[in-house]
């Protein structure tokens, strides 16, 4: 590239644009240069570059062809001349060229010197999400969201955020919502109008009934044509109408920085999806001198001590009690430390719903395991045999079970959360740590409390669920491993503190039932319980550890599915080869969907259309450029799942198993 003054006076910039013997006479080719693109034609002895957008719909010169001296556009064949890029006739709607040079190494195109990009209504939006603290976005840069994309990437450049190009939006939206499980902050996912943004939702239903903080970004067509049915229209506000907490459509006369920092507010304040359109061309609209929003005074502390006079009431229930148990949620994830300390207070045990699985080790003294459709025959009798349940961060879904004729104390920070379903004793609305906390110092003493110490009938108990164990894993399987040695190899193996995205179907009853935590965390689809979740999460969980100075940074990601979950978002294992992803999936496969099977035959249905032709998942892992070990037998399980942990990159375990988690 060189430089020098045109003729007009304004600099160019020159750019070898093709070899000297590389465009044959009569033909016309696109090329970049720098980052434009023009339409190379060789015409009558001669090089010319013209502009390679047609003015009329933008169809790509540079892919027409030169028919009897006029160069013609692919998509509606409009004709210019190839050397000046006007039109025949009397039309004025000319093409813009660029001056040629030949010299010996090729032939070189001028381009004006660019001046600085101007600031755009995306600018002000990306800034105020990187101030809001959005660090992560996921999805697909397409022709409807490509001002955006420059806006997200100049952050990106900047070391504000990272973003992370997908192969399907949806993998996008499970990756982000993953993330806000995880974490508890919302990242973002970015897709074009029309399809990009639909295949979206999926995920983001997943966020919102998980109460998972997630920002969507879509684009849109453009704002004069919208309602028209114009090509990729869709209403995007009402396909996003029941999943965002709030949504907006930017349009001209709108103010970017508020409505990016209601946005993010939202989805922190609210924990659930927020959603921003971008019609094409405001993406791109002057915001010269507009400052982004932040978080400064919009926010206040959300550690809101409880009504005195429920707080009380539940003191003294549990001081009353004689055999409480404590039942932890996924909405307690944070306040784990205070939880364990009311429990050995009142020396009781600590249940847990499925999707809190691991928030309290299996191994502590006082834990009991999951409670309901997947969980320990433990967690149940410390159930059925208890005075009181206390029960923090947790919506009381038909999959755990919570008795709701027992004596229930419910603490949650969402009003709704309390008495979902059915009343409980003592409703108490406040945050869970600040909560607990005036629990524990208004409790007496162990010594003075009724109730009775369960450790050890809870050790009792542990070790007549591990004798169980013990004989399922020596129980041949139909066909590969069974499922309580797989699970039995990854409670070794598998590091303590490592994130750990599971999928749903009986792989998860099983991992529910049989993997014992320490101080992994758990993430799943709880209420929409998609299968295919599993994988794209395990994504959104390894950009969550390359965040420093995080209690996330540097923990490991493994993360299991069956092959009926993973087949949905397979092609995503490139895009962990793409941003060498230090991860590893263990792969069940059955060859079938193995718990639809399972209900059809308990239901006196036959098993039809269940099974699945799959390709052999290690190989795949192998081709698309990271590691595949395929497991032959129970013998090799440890070796193969250190092998792959231990491994600098994405790696895969696929494991032939039983069909029955049981």
């Amino acid at each position: 590239m060189s430089s020098d003054t045109g003729t007009d006076g304004t600099d160019v910039h020159w750019h070898r644009a093709i070899g000297r013997e590389e465009l044959s006479e009569g033909r016309v080719k696109p090329v970049t240069c720098d980052g434009t693109t023009v339409a190379m034609t060789h015409y009558d002895g001669e090089y010319h570059a013209l502009d390679n957008e047609c003015p009329h719909q933008g169809g790509p010169l540079g892919e027409g062809a030169i028919e009897d001296g006029l160069l013609r556009c692919p998509w509606h064949g409009w004709d210019f001349h190839p050397d000046s890029g006007e039109t025949p006739g009397d039309f004025d709607d000319c093409v813009t060229t660029y001056p040629v040079e030949e010299r010996e190494d090729g032939i070189y195109v001028g381009f004006p010197v660019e001046r600085p990009r101007e600031r755009t209504v995306s600018d002000v939006i990306a800034e105020t999400l990187v101030n809001w603290g959005v660090r992560q976005v996921w999805g697909i840069v397409g022709h409807s969201n490509l001002g955006l994309a420059e806006a997200l990437r100049t952050e990106a450049d900047g070391g504000n955020l990272s973003y992370y190009g997908v192969r399907h939006e949806g993998a996008g939206a499970f990756a982000a919502s993953a993330y806000g499980k995880l974490t508890g902050r919302p990242a973002a996912c970015f897709s074009i109008a029309g399809p990009g943004a639909t295949n979206m939702l999926t995920g983001l239903w997943d966020a919102n009934v998980d109460r998972s903080p997630a920002i969507a970004l879509t684009g849109q067509v453009e704002s004069q044509v919208l309602g028209t049915g114009n090509f990729q229209e869709v209403d995007l506000e009402a396909a996003y109408g029941d999943v965002a907490a709030f949504e907006a459509t930017v349009l001209p006369d709108s103010q970017p920085a508020e409505l990016a920092t209601r946005a993010a507010k939202a989805a922190i304040l609210e924990r659930g999806v927020s959603h921003l359109i971008f019609p094409d061309d405001i993406q791109t609209m002057d915001a010269e001198g507009v400052e982004p929003g932040h978080p400064d005074g919009r926010l206040t502390p959300r550690d809101i001590a409880p009504p005195e006079a429920k707080l009380s009431e539940a003191v003294d229930h549990l001081e009353g009690a004689e055999r409480p148990v404590i039942v932890v949620g996924h909405g307690a994830r944070f306040e784990m430390d205070g939880i364990v300390e009311l429990a050995e207070r009142l020396d009781c045990p600590v249940l847990t719903t499925f999707k809190a699985k691991g928030q309290i080790p299996d191994s502590h003294p006082l834990a009991a395991g999951v409670l309901g459709r997947s969980g320990t025959p433990i967690a149940s009798h410390f159930m059925n045999e208890s005075d009181l349940l206390a029960v923090f961060g947790a919506s009381f879904s038909n999959h755990t079970g919570i008795a709701s004729y027992k004596d229930i104390v419910h603490v949650d920070f969402d009003q709704m959360a309390l008495g979902k379903f059915h009343s409980v004793d003592v409703p108490v609305w406040g945050e869970i740590g600040v909560t607990v906390s005036e629990m524990i110092d208004r409790l007496p003493e162990s010594r003075d409390l009724a109730a009775e110490s369960q450790r050890e009938e809870l050790a009792d108990r542990w070790a007549m669920w591990r004798e169980e164990k013990a004989t399922r894993r020596e129980e041949p399987a139909d066909r590969g491993v069974n499922y309580a040695t797989v699970f039995d190899a990854m409670t070794r193996v598998v590091p303590d503190d490592a994130i750990v995205p599971v999928d749903v179907g009986n792989n998860t009853y099983a991992f529910g039932r049989y993997f014992e935590p320490e101080h992994q965390s758990v993430l799943m689809s709880g209420y929409l319980g998609s299968i295919g979740f599993a994988f794209p999460a395990a994504l959104g969980a390894w950009a969550a550890t390359q965040e420093p100075d995080t209690s996330w940074a540097g923990r490991s990601v493994v993360s299991v599915s069956s092959d009926g979950g993973f087949g949905q978002y397979m092609s995503e294992f490139t895009t962990a080869v793409k941003y060498d992803m230090d991860l590893t999936h263990v792969l069940l496969n059955d060859d079938e969907l193995g718990k639809i099977s399972k209900e059809q035959r308990t239901g006196g249905w036959d098993v039809w259309q269940t099974d699945l032709v799959n390709p052999g998942f290690a190989d795949f892992a192998e081709n698309c450029g990271g590691l595949g070990v395929y497991v032959d037998g129970e013998n090799e399980l440890d070796e193969a799942l250190e092998r792959a942990i231990e491994y600098d990159g994405p790696a895969l375990v696929e494991i032939p198993t039983d069909s029955d988690p049981v």
